[in-house]
């Protein structure tokens, strides 16, 4: 219900605080250590204390499997770790909607499987909403409830729906190219 483009300063940072984001290749800070990176967002909390911030990094590392790696830097660890602090990071406070763009690019298939995971496994612990950009057709039917497919020509969306429907029933060619880019679909 906030027009962000017509917010006020104080309602426009009061909704970023509601929101969380995974941006594609994680986007840490590699100057920073991975607990650093997650405490970026308290920094607009002045009233925290230093220990206060430091046990939330921890719960956070922790919340992704990545207890004690605090002290590492982005180059230290591997992709798949990166993918897990920044989801950290984008879960600092809490927030309603975590938004993920294209969460498992970069990753091989096991660690894309294991990430699934772990986000179906946050959403059901959390309650969070989750928004999630991506074009694995494995992970959008592992992850997704409801799948948006965006048609590029009509500049807009070409379905909604549950991915296992849209994929088995869909008429429409874009929706069935993307779901079944063989051809595989069984009628």
């Amino acid at each position: 219900g906030l027009d962000i483009a017509t917010a006020r300063e104080k309602e426009y940072r009061l909704l970023l605080k509601k929101i969380g984001v995974l941006f594609q290749g994680a986007a840490l800070l590699g100057s920073l250590t991975v607990g650093e990176n997650v405490a970026l967002p308290f920094a607009e909390h002045r009233g925290m204390s230093l220990r206060d911030v430091e046990t939330l990094v921890r719960l956070k590392l922790a919340t992704v499997n990545l207890s004690g790696y605090e002290n590492h830097y982005p180059a230290e660890i591997s992709g798949g770790m990166a993918k897990r602090a920044g989801i950290a990071r984008a879960m600092a406070l809490n927030p309603a909607i975590l938004f993920f763009d294209e969460p498992s690019a970069g990753l091989d298939p096991v660690t894309s499987a294991e990430l699934d995971d772990l986000i179906l496994t946050l959403n059901k612990v959390f309650k969070t909403t989750m928004v999630i950009v991506t074009h694995e057709l494995s992970s959008i039917h592992a992850v997704a409830d409801r799948a948006v497919v965006l048609d590029k020509k009509r500049q807009g969306v070409a379905a909604i729906g549950a991915p296992a429907v849209l994929a088995a029933e869909s008429r429409d060619p874009v929706v069935s190219r993307f779901f079944n880019p063989r051809g595989e679909r069984k009628d």
